[in-house]
């Protein structure tokens, strides 16, 4: 294989990979604050898609179409908080995870109900012709997911450097301490779930101009975001940026040097042995205890 198509296996991976990134981060933030394993988190991306490209196909300006996506999923986390992940804190975490399964199913469901089966389209967010870098085409929708993508990875790191962000990490290290001095674990919870949907919602949206939106993407943008968290660590979430890189760049080269039937598969072994050699992730935190 040539260098040129290597190359643009390289960017195809980045540009999937991007996108799981930014769902892998909000598998990470709602995981470090609440505790909670989102298993709905993928279908903020679907809802993001699917809303900013009806909106967008009936007439509305393509960056009203996004922010309205991303809203869109950001109010359905709420909700989701409030409605139901809230109300069932006192119950133990396992049947917490067990409900957003079904949040997700219901969420697929109603997506099936309102938009149809059939794949919806968003334009590109620039109507450029692609560059040519080389020997390889890329796309100026690859440009716009890995710019975005950056900019949001780079704000959360220095929101963690805030006192605000500080104040989130103290809360995760010990609740008890946290409501000392002031600081309310259950408003984080809301704030966590409101950020992690604004991210999957975002990601969906930029997507959505490369793969369309349909009912059902949520699904698999979510397994393979969920395996990326667990590369890079559910408790690190620059990590499960690295995490997301490596699956779509994994997927992009499974598909393009052995065969497009086995990219999917091949992420969920990484998975398998990832929960079977670290399951604390590569760069994740592991517990220690005094004996």
């Amino acid at each position: 294989m040539s260098g040129a198509s290597l190359l643009q296996l390289f960017f195809s991976g980045l540009t999937i990979g991007s996108i799981y990134a930014l769902i892998a981060v909000g598998f990470v933030v709602t995981f470090s604050v609440t505790g909670i394993l989102n298993l709905a988190q993928g279908e903020f991306a679907a809802v993001g898609a699917l809303t900013a490209a009806s909106l967008h196909m009936h007439g509305a300006a393509l960056w009203v179409s996004v922010l309205a996506g991303t809203a869109a999923a950001v109010l359905l986390g709420i909700v989701m908080e409030r409605a139901v992940i809230r109300p069932a804190r006192r119950i133990d975490l396992l049947s917490v995870v067990i409900i957003t399964i079904g949040v997700d199913i219901v969420i697929r469901g109603a997506a099936l109900m309102i938009w149809g089966a059939d794949p919806l389209t968003l334009a590109p967010f620039t109507d450029r012709p692609p560059l040519h870098l080389g020997g390889a085409t890329l796309d100026w929708q690859t440009v716009w997911t890995v710019a975005i993508s950056g900019v949001f990875f780079v704000a959360l790191i220095w929101f963690f450097r805030t006192y605000q962000g500080k104040a989130v990490r103290a809360a995760v290290m010990n609740h008890t301490a946290a409501r000392l001095v002031g600081i309310r674990p259950s408003r984080l919870s809301f704030y966590a779930f409101a950020v992690s949907a604004g991210l999957g919602g975002l990601a969906g949206t930029i997507v959505a101009p490369i793969t369309g939106a349909t009912y059902d993407m949520g699904l698999m943008l979510g397994l393979k975001a969920f395996v990326a968290a667990v590369i890079g660590g559910l408790n690190n979430a620059p990590a499960a940026v690295l995490g997301g890189l490596l699956v779509g760049l994994l997927e992009a080269f499974t598909a393009g040097l052995i065969s497009s039937d086995y990219r999917d598969a091949i992420t969920f072994i990484v998975l398998l042995l990832m929960l079977f050699v670290r399951p604390s992730g590569l760069f994740g935190r592991t517990a220690g205890k005094r004996v």
